[in-house]
């Protein structure tokens, strides 16, 4: 039989089971260096897809080759009491790359007050009778020479609206 009289427990044991362990970072720097990687292609990614979304660089710069005439408002009620307002108007591309999406800003006048900025995707008009139908500038691109009616829907337009024409400036524009 071991002699236990000879193990005090203020001179240790050499047994690995009472060994004090040594302590653990708090925060491995491996997963601090995946983390930073994670991030920086997060980025790239996304500025990937934001840059291929917006067509060539220079898309907005595009927008000095599109010309908007025949602009008319009007405004409809739903049955729920809900308004819409529409520009319906003429879009002409003058340059020569394809242009596959286009949303302007425009402003709505108001009777003594602050003009009211709204901002809306270009439908290109596919037919008129029996009623207007639209379809998205994506689906029936404008190739440069080409022109095509369109209309800006708008909901929201505030009863103080003046009536008149809203001024319209093109923010983005998508080319191919």
């Amino acid at each position: 039989m071991p002699d236990e009289t000879n193990i005090s427990p203020s001179s240790g044991s050499r047994d690995p089971l009472f060994k004090e362990r040594p302590r653990e970072k708090s925060f491995p720097t491996s997963a601090f260096a995946v983390a930073a990687v994670v991030v920086v292609i997060a980025i790239a990614a996304v500025l990937v897809i934001g840059r291929r979304g917006s067509g060539p660089p220079g898309g907005a710069a595009y927008a000095a080759n599109l010309e908007l005439t025949n602009l008319q408002p009007s405004q409809s009620e739903s049955l729920s009491g809900g308004r819409s307002t529409y520009l319906d108007g003429h879009i002409v591309n003058h340059g020569n790359q394809t242009v596959t999406g286009v949303t302007v800003q425009a402003v709505f006048g108001v009777d003594g007050g602050t003009p009211q900025t709204l901002t809306a995707p270009v439908s290109v008009i596919r037919t008129r009778e029996p009623y207007v139908d639209t379809q998205p500038l994506s689906a029936a691109p404008l190739a440069p020479g080409a022109g095509a009616d369109f209309r800006l829907i708008f909901e929201g337009v505030g009863d103080s609206w003046d009536q008149k024409t809203p001024t319209v400036q093109i923010l983005q524009v998508s080319t191919r």
